[in-house]
């Protein structure tokens, strides 16, 4: 009796240490990047356009680098057939695609052009009030456009956070300690990722009218489902490999329709010129530093 006792304690510190670990990586460490993201001034167009290709070149080097590779190679002596990995790829990219078209058709409104050639005094007022209108519309539309991929990164970072907090849970449960070997490594390696995806969410956010205390506080609950995978992985004791590459890969194709769909697109409206590119190249280093450090 003494000793079922003991196990029971000891798996609810195990338990206790694994919410703690997973919060600080998850979380904090999304939220921390959130807050970063925030703490930038938003001074102008350019400063949002940057900084937006600059978090698109750091969620690309993750996921070419980071999550596509533990797709391929889910666990250290396995490879899974690459066609799974394209698969899942297209399948996150295809359905956050449609419904990102779904919300853009829900959200459209229509607008009653003017006339080209204005025949009266009136006709010439309604004509410029109407080009007001439009380039306020314009403005609108791209700060719209800005908040709804925010929103897409945040289900879409929130999706993989999943599968990662699983594997630390696995981790701890073949080790028997959350704190010791490579579930620690894990939760020190998804928290230093999830700085740049919290980046990633915010300025999108923020630069769409969301408030900053708002986009923060949003940010870092995306980071939240890395907790709830841990408890699943430490249950089940084994991610599997196809299940693991399937959700990274899945999620992988989100990301970059997030990306490449919506954030860089945006970001090169807003300020036409390669300071966008090189953005994107400096962010692609620094994911790459966050990466193999």
């Amino acid at each position: 009796m003494r000793s079922s006792a003991a196990s029971d304690v000891y798996k609810r510190q195990i338990l206790l240490t694994i919410f703690i670990t997973t919060f600080i990586s998850g979380v904090v460490g999304t939220g921390l990047g959130g807050l970063i993201g925030a703490l930038f001034k938003k001074n102008s167009e350019k400063t949002v356009s940057l900084l937006l290709s600059f978090a698109g070149g750091v969620m690309t080097s993750i996921v070419c680098f980071d999550l596509l590779q533990n797709a391929i190679y889910p666990t250290i002596d396995m490879e899974v057939n690459i066609f799974i990995v394209i698969a899942g790829l297209l399948l996150g990219y295809f359905i956050v695609y449609f419904l990102n078209y779904y919300i853009d058709k829900k959200t459209e409104k229509e607008v009653n052009k003017p006339s080209n050639h204005p025949k009266t005094a009136d006709d010439l007022n309604e004509l410029i009030h109407a080009d007001h209108y439009q380039v306020h519309k314009t403005n609108h539309d791209s700060k719209s456009a800005l908040f709804t991929a925010g929103i897409i990164m945040v289900c879409a970072i929130a999706l993989h956070n999943i599968p990662e907090g699983m594997t630390i849970g696995a981790s701890a449960s073949i080790s028997n300690n959350a704190l010791t070997g490579s579930a620690l490594v894990m939760a020190v390696l998804i928290g230093l990722h999830n700085i740049p995806e919290g980046m990633a969410i915010s300025v999108p956010l923020i630069s769409g009218g969301m408030s900053k205390i708002k986009a923060v506080f949003l940010t870092a609950l995306s980071g939240f489902p890395t907790v709830l995978g841990a408890f699943i992985g430490y249950a089940i004791g084994d991610v599997g490999p196809i299940g693991l590459s399937l959700s990274l890969s899945f999620a992988s194709g989100a990301m970059l329709y997030v990306v490449y769909g919506e954030i860089i697109p945006q970001a090169l409206l807003m300020h036409r010129s390669k300071a966008p590119a090189f953005a994107i190249i400096m962010g692609l280093i620094v994911g790459l530093l966050i990466i193999y450090i």
